[in-house]
Order: structure tokens, then C-alpha cells, then sequence
């Protein structure tokens, strides 16, 4: 079994190890909050989310999918050996001593602070501008493994955020935990935050975990930023380790309540987007794009270059148990084609069809795609979208297309930079829900990049690779690489980038990247003054 923790629900996927055959499904969509977020209208850089959407979800999906799988012919419950979870990260979770959420007990129920941050948080940015000053100050090395720029998505800086807005929650919280170590540890019972088996994937690329410096930072650097955050180290953990480790045991009270046998191994977690790149198949020299509200780009290699500016991480084991991972990402492109649709297209259905209906250029606008910051390569939230090359007579049609093109732009930038440091990309598998539905998008995308797009075969990547995680770690399957080939595979259609197309967006790219290194403070002294004539240029 796969549970797949995301950004609004918890999906829980019965998987066939033989071959990836998803036999059931089940969906808990998160009661609290505005489509499970609490939000802040004084604050729109806040979202949170309540654990006991995590709990009662874990029961609700896991349950639901048994009891759907329990109508197959053929299913046995009794031969379900591992479950594997995923979740959104960085999601920490302020726990006591006996590892309960402190938004669970009483005094704190309503407190957003002492509820989970969820990784689209962006209040501590900050704290993080603080971490990457003084990690340079100090010369110490622990942001070389994560793009050079600490994020105000990430573990520190959320938790460094907490002590100064709400002092309260931090002095009661005697530890933090990650939201895929967190639902591993209460399936399986594990109270006491010191024993709870954590994962490097969250570890390495949130929490400036590496193993070429003895784990988490040091104390003494941690007192540079907070004497708390210094206190608070000994209480968090010493050593992470990969997904194909075993976290725990399913508890007989737990199993009861979804229809399990008590004692089925749970695998460690891991972050969505990781195991998701699993279930799609990555390997050397293959890109996944997990393409949701935000994007995460994975990518896996034997080695890795000692650094590599502007990414999430280079984190050994984070995907694959003996390779490194890499991890970039956008930090938003569904929730941008939502925000226009709802806000002012009228649907996603009859925007895709006017904006099909243009030819690359022809709408005359340029955009940039930071409606909510932007996570690579710039490492900067309090950047905001752009909107260039309006007139009287400019469409919901056209504008539509436009933030579609922004983002493939965006996709573009970042493997560019890849390959700049020697992680070369020759394949792209595209998974989520757009990649599936949007042709608009992915053959944009092929132009953009210059590459064939590719649609992971199976709807519930995140899930499948939790899944195989799941299998690896009870001894179904020996290695992770052996259960992708036997469980992985791609849809038949492929995006083929088209000749005109490509010469066009070449073009507006170049121009995306005068405005990208712009108004990203890259190029100070950038001449922005032929952007708009280039663009009626085009569009004529």
C-alpha cells in the first residue's frame, strides 16, 4: 500500500508488486480549513494545516482502499506486506513529550502556530534571508548541499519563525517532526520523538541534514542564529536514512480501524514529490516533473557536483537508496491556472480551448511565473508574477496561454541550470493530475524545452512509489530499481517538440530570462526598453 499525504487530501492506493496495478483506491480530502489550509487574511504568506486531518485521514483513505480492494477478485488482505507513505514537504509539526501534535490538545487547538506548517508557508522568509547570511558569514558549508540559499519553505527558518511569533508554542513543543516521518511513527505507535526512524529525503533537502558534517548543524551555529534553536537540537534526531528502511509495525489498534493485519512493516517516509519520481521511473539521465499546485523536478545521479546553486538539494538517498538526488521545482503552477481560472477566466476547460487555438507569439504577452515566489533558482518568496505586453484588445485566452508558457519557461530555466553542472537531462516523464489532462500544457512544454514530454503511465505516482517503498522495505522486491522495472511505465501518446515552435519560443525565452534575471536582481543593469516592441513584433 501507498499513502500519498498532499496538499489537500490523503489518497491511500493498493498496489499489485507483480506489475504496478493499482486494484483500489481511497481519498480522504482534509476537513479544516479552506480546502484543508488554514489560511490568514492579514497574512496571505500563511498556511497551515491541523494533524488531525492527517490522522483521521491516514484512517479514512487506508481504510476506504482496503474495503474497495476487499470487491476484487482475487485480493487478499492478508497478502498485503508493506505500506509506504509520502508527504508534502517541508510540513513540520511542533510534538510534546509523548509525540502528540500540540494543535491535538486543548490549549492549543485553534493556535495556527502550533499547528503543521505546511510547505507552502512562506511567513519565515525572514528567518531564511537570516540562515543564508550568516551560513556566509561563518563560511560553514551547510548550504552548499541545498542551492546555496536557505527557503522559508523549509525546517529551520519555520521553526526559527515560530519562536519569535508565538514563543508560547515553541517553549511547549519539545521536539519537531516532518510530516512524512510523523504518520509513520503513529501507525506504528512510536510515542517518543527520539526514536522516531527519520528521513534523510526531508532531512537533507529541508533541514541542512548531511552526513559530510555530522547530521543536523552544528550547535555552535545554531546559537549564531537562536540560543532555542541551539537547545532544541538534542531533542530532534542524529541520524536519517532512505525510504527502503523499515520505520515500524502497524499497530493492532491502528489495523483494526482500517482492516489490516496487525504488524505489517511501514516503511520510512519520504517527501511526495520523491517517491512520486520513483513511481514515474526516474533514473540517470531522466527528469520527473510532478506537476500539481507546484512543481517538483527530480532528478537522480551516481555522483553529483559539490554544489549546485539554486536547487532544493543534492541529498544521497533522498530518491534512490545509493544515488543522489536532486530536487528543484516551481513554486506554483497549478494553483496559477487555478487563480486565473476562477478568478477571471471562467473555467480551465473553455480557456484551454482559446488559448489552443494561438500559435506561439501570437498573443504578444510575456509573464513570469512567481505568483508565489520563486523556489529555483532565484530562492526568493517575496518575488510576485508579471504580466507584460497588454492592450485594449488582449483575451482571458491569450493572458491563459501566456502564464502557461511562464511556467514552461520556468521548467526551462531550471534544467538549463542542471545541465550547467553536470546533470545532464535527455528525458522527461511529466506525472500529476495536468500532465494528464492538459495536452495544451505538455506540448508547450515539449516546445519550450526542446524535448519530448513523457506521461507517467500511472495517475497516483506519489503513491505507486510510496507503495514500492513499501515493498522494498518488507523484502518483496530486493532493490528499489528492481521493483521501477517491473511496476513502471508511460502513456503511449507523447509530446514531440514542433520545428516553428521551438524557433519562436527560443526567442521568448530569451526575453523571459532578460526579465527573469531583472526583476530577479540577478542583471541590475538590465535594459529592459525592446521587451514590449519585440513582443508586438512577434505577435504580428
Amino acid at each position: 500500500m501507498g499513502v500519498d499525504y498532499g496538499t489537500n487530501s490523503v489518497r491511500a492506493v493498493v498496489v499489485d508488486l507483480e506489475d504496478g496495478r493499482e486494484i483500489a483506491v481511497g481519498v480522504y480530502e482534509y476537513k479544516r480549513g479552506e480546502h484543508g489550509i488554514v489560511v490568514s487574511r492579514q497574512d496571505h504568506q500563511l498556511a497551515r494545516q491541523h494533524p488531525t486531518d492527517y490522522v483521521e485521514g491516514f484512517v479514512a483513505a487506508v481504510g476506504g482502499a482496503v474495503k474497495a480492494a476487499g470487491k476484487v477478485k482475487g485480493f487478499e488482505v492478508e497478502r498485503v506486506v508493506g505500506i509506504g507513505v509520502d508527504a508534502t514537504g517541508s510540513t513540520p509539526l511542533p510534538v510534546d513529550r509523548e509525540g502528540v501534535p500540540l494543535a491535538m490538545l486543548r490549549q492549543f487547538k485553534d493556535n495556527p502556530d502550533a499547528m503543521a506548517w505546511l510547505w507552502k508557508d512562506h511567513t519565515a522568509w525572514k528567518e531564511a534571508a537570516a540562515i543564508t547570511q550568516r551560513a556566509g558569514e561563518l563560511k560553514v558549508p551547510y548550504l552548499g548541499k541545498c542551492g546555496g540559499t536557505y527557503s522559508s519553505e523549509w525546517f529551520w527558518s519555520k521553526i526559527w519563525r515560530c519562536r519569535v511569533s508565538s514563543p508560547k508554542v515553541f517553549r511547549a513543543a519539545y521536539s519537531w517532526v516532518e510530516l512524512c516521518d510523523f504518520v509513520p511513527a503513529w501507525a506504528c505507535g512510536i510515542t517518543n520523538p527520539a526514536a522516531i526512524r527519520r528521513s534523510v529525503c526531508a532531512a537533507g533537502h529541508k533541514a541542512m541534514y548531511h552526513a559530510a558534517w555530522g547530521g543536523l548543524p552544528s550547535v555552535e551555529f545554531l546559537k549564531t542564529l537562536h540560543p532555542d534553536l541551539a537547545a532544541l537540537r538534542g531533542r530532534l534526531y542524529d541520524e536519517a536514512v532512505a525510504s527502503n528502511e523499515i520505520a515500524g509495525r502497524l499497530t493492532p489498534e491502528v489495523a483494526k480501524k482500517v482492516g489490516l493485519p496487525a504488524g505489517i512493516v511501514v516503511a520510512v517516509g519520504a517527501i511526495d514529490a520523491h517517491h512520486g519520481a520513483v513511481g514515474a521511473g526516474v533514473r540517470p539521465g531522466v527528469l520527473v516533473k510532478v506537476i500539481g499546485t507546484s512543481t517538483c523536478d527530480m532528478a537522480v545521479a551516481p555522483t553529483a557536483p559539490e554544489e549546485l546553486p539554486g536547487v532544493c538539494g543534492l541529498v544521497p538517498g533522498s530518491i534512490i537508496p545509493g544515488m543522489v538526488g536532486v530536487e528543484a521545482g516551481q513554486s506554483a503552477v497549478g494553483d496559477i491556472f487555478n487563480w486565473f481560472a476562477r478568478g477571471f477566466g471562467g473555467g480551465h476547460e473553455a480557456l484551454t480551448r482559446e488559448a489552443t487555438k494561438l500559435a506561439p507569439g501570437q498573443s504578444g504577452l510575456l509573464a513570469l511565473d512567481w505568483n508565489n515566489g520563486n523556489r529555483t533558482i532565484l530562492v526568493d518568496p517575496r518575488l510576485s508574477g508579471l504580466l507584460v505586453g497588454q492592450t485594449l484588445h488582449t483575451t482571458v485566452g491569450e493572458v491563459y496561454r501566456a502564464l502557461v508558457e511562464a511556467t514552461a519557461f520556468g521548467a526551462r530555466a531550471i534544467v538549463e541550470r542542471m545541465e550547467e553542472y553536470g546533470v545532464k537531462i535527455k528525458t522527461v516523464v511529466n506525472c500529476g493530475g495536468i500532465a494528464e489532462k492538459s495536452g495544451l500544457v505538455m506540448q508547450i512544454y515539449a516546445d519550450v524545452l526542446g524535448r519530448p514530454m513523457l506521461v507517467s503511465r500511472s495517475s497516483q505516482t506519489c503513491a505507486l512509489g510510496a507503495a514500492m517503498f513499501g515493498g522494498v522495505a518488507a523484502g518483496a522486491w530486493k532493490t528499489v530499481e528492481a521493483a521501477q522495472r517491473a511496476m513502471c511505465g508511460v502513456k503511449e501518446k507523447k509530446y514531440v517538440p514542433q520545428g516553428r515552435a521551438v524557433k519562436v519560443y527560443n526567442e521568448l525565452y530569451s526575453l523571459y530570462r532578460r526579465l527573469h534575471d531583472a526583476f530577479g536582481g540577478v542583471e541590475r543593469k538590465a535594459d529592459l526598453g525592446g521587451v514590449m516592441k519585440r513582443l508586438m513584433e512577434l505577435r504580428g
